[in-house]
């Protein structure tokens, strides 16, 4: 949509040039009210990445106009979700930073009979702009309204009683046209500037001029703000101000997900989730925490890619699910693990039966080196590996059935079990060869995953599914009604091996035959906590059998 008024005069261009001397400049501005999600992940990696491909450079410049939402938490951690996500910005600013020349050229607009100071309520406000009727305000003289904005700054005012508004038009079609609020009174503390300013510019007002003062190339933003892109224009027509070219872009939506920070605050607020780095959210530190890697996370956003159209289509979570195994699969340990376990006995070896393996850490990265596992008589395997009735599909262990315990070029057979109540307690099983061929291997369906229980130590694993039962839960009158109820399933008994009580928080290993899995920050040096990152992909699963 293109807009005649957003064109620059040559001299204004002139001028910029000789500012930047014709580098490109990008910005990433939140609004320090909130934790990042995945959908600004987007945005960082559009701006950043539309820097470097152009040759220019991106700030960070954080849009803090309204204290009361604000706060140093929300600064630093935006500023460590940047970084983690492997991006530096060329230079960091805060729009608070320029709350100066904001209030000047607001000034300007007073004098020039381009804004007003209004005292309508915020209800009435709010009422005449919907039903496009003027506020009886309009025609305040200039000098009166220069008188009572200072003495607004001055802190003579209490809040709500005035504000300044821009004359533009009342009854404009597009509605962020009709006179909207450009300057109000908080007497909050501000977690950048203190207690220096009492009058506090709005997001709308502040926006362009911050991004006009920073000679910004491209303003980028998603497709919600379009409708705001003639007040955008008109603010710095009326100040003769540089414009920035605007270009909108589909916002990101995750099926099974929210991307909405009121509804975010929501989840947290109600204790639905376990703070804003809960693991089943798609906030960065979410992300982080589950196991997700920036490069997962890149690459994600790269596939999606940013386009001017879609801003409703919802893009499937498996998707991202497929990025961090890709990322995952070449870099990520191999282990054993067993999350249910059962005991396994070797009926037909002595109590001292011990045999060493070294394998790789990754079958294709033979820098990540060895690790050493043991088979003795007793093991454990996953419960889930033994059914007393056998089935044509299932691969795991039946009595009578021929299996292979990984690693072992060993085959075994099932010759019972034992039962405690109605719950298997312990499988029986014999060696029936040792030293098989691969080929001999390969011809068995059933590859166990074991660990001995001499080097087993217990561990709590924590198991992730959706979030949300439905794809679109936003499309809901009440998303809370479509809460998952076993989006989280804790499992305290799960068994790792010894060596991985050396493993610190965010290490991330691939448990053979489950997935992939990262040590949680509630981890402790004798007992880990893993975070199921995602589940292997069915391809992998069947491969993990075989």
């Amino acid at each position: 949509r293109d807009l005649e008024f957003a064109i620059n005069d040559e001299k204004t261009l002139a001028e910029v040039r000789e500012r930047t001397k014709g580098v490109v400049y990008t910005r990433f501005p939140p609004e320090p009210n909130g934790f990042l999600h995945i959908g600004h992940a987007k945005a960082i990696r559009f701006n950043f990445m539309a820097a470097k491909v152009l040759g220019g450079k991106c700030y960070l410049r954080y849009d803090d106009t309204n204290p009361e939402k604000e706060s140093r938490e929300f600064i630093n951690s935006i500023q460590e979700n940047v970084r983690w996500l492997g991006y530096e910005p060329f230079k960091i600013t805060h729009a608070s930073e320029y709350f100066g020349e904001i209030y000047e050229l607001a000034v300007k607009l007073i004098k020039a009979g381009k804004a007003y100071i209004c005292e309508q309520s915020s209800t009435e406000l709010q009422e005449f702009r919907k039903a496009a009727r003027p506020s009886p305000y309009r025609e305040r003289s200039p000098s009166e309204s220069l008188r009572i904005f200072e003495e607004m700054r001055m802190g003579k005012h209490p809040e709500g009683k005035y504000c300044l508004r821009l004359k533009i038009d009342y009854k404009h079609a597009n509605p962020t046209l009709r006179d909207p609020v450009a300057y109000r009174v908080k007497y909050t503390p501000h977690p950048h500037t203190g207690n220096k300013w009492v009058v506090y510019p709005t997001y709308d007002f502040t926006h362009c001029i911050n991004d006009s003062l920073e000679s910004i190339t491209y303003s980028l933003c998603t497709l919600e703000f379009e409708i705001r892109r003639d007040l955008y224009y008109w603010i710095l027509n009326a100040l003769g101000l540089y414009k920035p070219f605007v270009w909108e872009y589909s916002r990101l939506n995750i099926s099974h997900n929210l991307l909405s920070k009121r509804k975010l605050t929501k989840l947290v607020e109600k204790g639905i989730v376990k703070g804003w780095d809960d693991p089943r959210l798609l906030t960065i530190q979410g992300l982080a925490r589950r196991g997700y890697t920036p490069e997962a996370i890149n690459e994600f956003c790269d596939v999606i890619s940013v386009t001017r159209r879609g801003n409703e289509t919802v893009i499937g979570v498996n998707v991202l699910e497929q990025c961090v195994r890709k990322d995952l699969e070449g870099k990520a340990p191999r282990v054993m693990a067993v999350l249910q376990p059962l005991r396994l006995i070797l009926v037909d070896v002595p109590e001292d039966f011990v045999v060493t393996y070294d394998i790789p850490r990754h079958p294709k990265n033979p820098s990540l080196g060895v690790r050493s596992i043991r088979l003795t008589k007793n093991v454990f395997i996953e419960r889930d590996d033994f059914r007393e009735e056998d089935h044509p599909e299932f691969y795991g262990l039946s009595v009578g059935k021929t299996f292979v315990l990984k690693h072992t070029k060993m085959t075994f057979e099932c010759v019972g079990y034992t039962k405690d109540g109605s719950n298997v307690a312990e499988v029986h099983a014999r060696i029936t060869k040792k030293g098989c061929t691969t080929d001999e291997l390969k011809r068995l369906k059933g590859h166990i995953h074991f660990i001995s229980a001499s080097e087993a130590i217990e561990c709590e694993t924590r198991l992730y599914e959706h979030l949300f039962t439905v794809e679109n839960p936003s499309e809901l009158p009440d998303f809370l009604t479509a809460i998952n109820p076993i989006s989280l399933r804790n499992i305290t008994s799960s068994l790792i091996h010894r060596d991985l009580l050396n493993s610190k928080p965010g290490d991330r290993f691939q448990f053979e035959r489950l997935g992939y899995f990262s040590v949680d920050i509630d981890s402790k040096e004798d007992r880990k906590v893993f975070n199921r990152i995602v589940p292997l992909c069915e391809k992998e699963r069947r491969k993990a059998l075989n």
